[in-house]
């Protein structure tokens, strides 16, 4: 079984997450600070008919709170008591904000950009090495972390330290155009510049933060060189790509501010939330989406009939993560404290809860399961076809732990690289033409705000 919960249901439940303080008070207790997304973690009460039956015949089934089981898992593996007090922030911005005025968390879970800001700012407590110990059974991260997000983790640096030794990730995905298909062609949806494209006026919505934004303006301006096959064919292609999609040469900048205001002119929208039901309604036709957002818009709007696809522009995409990080004036060298966070994000890494998690909020998991083949089993009940009219979906680079014999394709629907499948686990050559977008040095945050203040708060084109 495959859902994304919707809004309405888990919003209420959500409210009291953010608020609630899991279990009694009790002064032997490790107390354990989480802040995580909203709407970000299974928060269980799921009814009988969504329980998860794998071909192995285990059922996974989400009963309570996943940090609450957590509280009992701990006890009963390390015969330590543990609190987690869970709250929840809305933006990377508002969590940023909050630790800068003095608020204190242990682990919370960051986007990259702000993982990598918090690594330059030394705010962060590096994974022990006993973390990271494979022949430990309760080291679920490390033995079930996907290969390639344990490369990606391990190749990328902030001042000369690997991701992976601050960071272990949680969810991942890309970001792309979610588009009509009765009323968009898909050789226009295949390039940025359909955010301004004329024949779609209005209805065309772009995300309302300035990272997102730049990022795919940055395409359009770069739209040649990314497409030519020159660059495509450069033996070190994502590297230069990385180097061009975090450009902010100050008449890069500039330039990009111009293609942001055209598209402002074109647009129905910025927007942060809005779009899934604007899509789902048929009130727009083209936004610009996260996927794990794509992948609810989409079955949303299935079940009004309208059908969407989802897919990454041929120019490039934005590779993001959101992971796990411990805070350096949270744990205050308290190895009590230490212990019990990062057995938090090994019992999240768990085969089964990663299940629970991606079956509830939607998005993908950074899991793999190792040689445990939960995950792919998953996927593989979710999209599996039959029929005359299928294709050899293949993400073996996603699951494959060096078992050459091994490969992970699924046989679905021709057409599932534009649907739901595809947004989960994009496919070889989509991941290829995929960069993450870094965090920016003091100056060039200056210049690309005050870009940003001048596309969203004064468009010269509104006064002729």
């Amino acid at each position: 079984m495959c859902r994304i919960i919707s809004f309405l249901k888990i919003f209420p439940v959500v409210l009291l997450a953010c608020i609630f303080t899991s279990c009694a008070d009790s002064d032997d207790a490790v107390v354990l600070r989480v802040c995580n997304w909203e709407e970000y973690i299974d928060e269980g009460g799921w009814e009988d008919d969504e329980a998860i039956e794998l071909s192995d015949g285990r059922v996974i089934k989400g009963d309570d709170a996943i940090y609450r089981e957590f509280e009992r898992w701990y006890y009963d593996t390390y015969n330590i008591k543990v609190k987690v007090k869970y709250s929840c922030f809305g933006t990377n911005e508002d969590i940023y904000n909050q630790l800068t005025i003095g608020d204190t968390f242990d682990l919370i879970c960051p986007s990259d950009y702000l993982i990598m800001k918090l690594m330059k700012e030394k705010k962060l407590e590096p994974y022990s090495d006993d973390f990271f110990d494979e022949e430990n059974e309760n080291n679920y991260y490390i033995k079930g972390v996907s290969p390639y997000i344990k490369n990606v983790f391990e190749k990328n640096e902030t001042d000369g330290e690997p991701w992976s030794r601050y960071a272990a990730g949680y969810m991942w995905g890309t970001s792309g155009i979610v588009f009509n298909t009765d009323n968009v062609k898909l050789e226009d949806a295949r390039h940025w510049d359909i955010l301004n494209d004329r024949d779609y006026y209005r209805r065309v919505t772009i995300k309302d933060n300035v990272r997102d934004s730049y990022f795919a303006a940055l395409a359009m301006n770069k739209s040649k060189l990314l497409l030519s096959p020159e660059f495509r064919n450069a033996g070190d292609y994502e590297e230069r790509l990385a180097g061009e999609m975090n450009d902010t040469d100050a008449q890069v900048v500039d330039e990009v501010c111009n293609i942001l205001k055209d598209i402002k002119d074109n647009s129905y929208s910025f927007e942060t939330d809005s779009a899934k039901a604007d899509m789902a309604a048929g009130k727009v036709d083209i936004s610009y989406q996260w996927s794990g957002d794509a992948v609810y818009t989409m079955e949303v709007a299935a079940e009004n009939d309208v059908e969407l696809n989802y897919i990454v522009p041929d120019e490039c995409g934005n590779l993001w993560f959101d992971g796990w990080v411990m805070l350096k004036d949270g744990i205050a060298g308290d190895a009590a404290k230490k212990h019990a966070a990062q057995a938090f994000v090994n019992y999240l890494s768990r085969p089964d809860n990663a299940i629970r998690n991606m079956y509830y909020i939607g998005y993908t998991s950074a899991i793999a399961g190792g040689s445990d083949n939960a995950i792919f089993d998953y996927a593989n009940q979710c999209y599996e076809a039959e029929g005359d009219d299928t294709i050899d979906y293949d993400i073996s680079y996603f699951f494959e732990d060096g078992d050459t014999d091994r490969k992970y394709v699924i046989t679905a629907d021709s057409g599932s690289e534009y649907r739901e499948l595809g947004a989960r686990y994009p496919d070889p050559d989509t991941i290829r033409r995929c960069a993450v977008m870094t965090n920016f040095d003091d100056e060039a945050y200056k210049r690309i705000n005050k870009m940003w203040i001048n596309v969203r708060c004064f468009n010269i084109k509104d006064i002729f």
